[in-house]
């Protein structure tokens, strides 16, 4: 079955392969894989070993993670499904906080910002309570004590996911279950750099009725990071004339994305994620 979420969680797992923290260093990662310098291969060099074959065991080391995530997130869907009104605008609030993140909102804004933002919101939220329903614009309490969250936890946060911890190995040979093993470290290692992407497609996961559903979007999101790294591996020399062509547009693909979870923040914020359901029906037409 096609629909929005899973064409959401491909487009996701592109987006991650051209962030500005993956895309630069794919032909680290390929010459790891290969067991050839970089520049080696930059003049050409072919690998001596099968590198499609440690490719894909790399793609499968991380996609065993992120599908991972997905079914835990997805393990407790039925008590998200149960208390949806009140977690809804939550999950909302995350991800405009990542879109935020993306934007470069966060980094920009103090603790003590942050600190005056949330006690402000908060304010607003008791007042919602005391009144005993929405203030304005249909925002109840759990909406301000949600929003809340952005100037709390937002600056440390931004300042945490310009962080990523690089699971590196310089001596790793050639071969399947290095490659494996790479791809896991990947997955772990980037994961706070391509977290608010990332983070995204684990709130629809999280939100599925089923673990199965889960795993399905999770795999989904592996296969749009996999399909760029393995065309790659194949295409190296291609790869590195469409990245010298490309990295100036990496700051452009980081708003972008930023853009994007702000537009869908919203959208599941407001409970509204239906009528972007409803925009992309003609992919029905494609169903089996």
């Amino acid at each position: 079955m096609t629909d929005v979420s899973l064409a959401g969680a491909f487009l996701a797992g592109l987006i991650s392969f051209l962030s500005p923290c993956v895309l630069p260093l794919v032909p680290g990662y390929i010459s790891m894989l290969s067991g050839i310098g970089v520049e080696q291969l930059r003049q050409g060099e072919q690998p001596k070993g099968g590198l499609l074959s440690s490719a894909l065991s790399f793609v499968v080391g991380f996609s065993v993670v992120f599908i991972g995530f997905g079914a835990s997130a997805s393990a407790v869907g039925g008590f998200l499904q149960q208390h949806k009104n009140l977690l809804t605008p939550i999950a909302g609030a995350l991800i405009l906080l990542f879109g935020l993140h993306l934007l470069g909102g966060l980094i920009k804004m103090n603790v003590r910002t942050g600190v005056v933002l949330g006690a402000i919101l908060v304010a607003l939220g008791v007042a919602a309570l005391l009144h005993g329903g929405p203030l304005f614009l249909g925002l109840g309490a759990v909406h301000f004590f949600s929003l809340s969250v952005i100037g709390f936890f937002g600056p440390l946060l931004a300042r945490w996911l310009n962080q990523d911890v690089r699971l590196r190995n310089t001596d790793t040979k050639p071969g399947i279950l290095s490659g494996f093993l790479l791809g896991f470290a990947f997955a772990f290692g980037w994961t706070p750099c391509i977290g608010p992407i990332l983070s995204a497609v684990l709130v629809l996961a999280a939100a599925s009725n089923t673990v199965a559903r889960g795993v399905l979007l999770l795999a989904v999101y592996s296969a749009g990071l996999a399909v760029p790294f393995l065309l790659t591996a194949l295409l190296f020399s291609q790869f590195i004339r469409f990245y010298k062509n490309f990295r100036k547009h990496l700051h452009a693909v980081e708003l972008f994305s930023g853009a994007l979870l702000l537009f869908i923040g919203f959208l599941i914020f407001f409970n509204k994620l239906t009528w972007l359901a409803g925009k992309f029906t003609f992919l029905n037409r494609f169903s089996m």
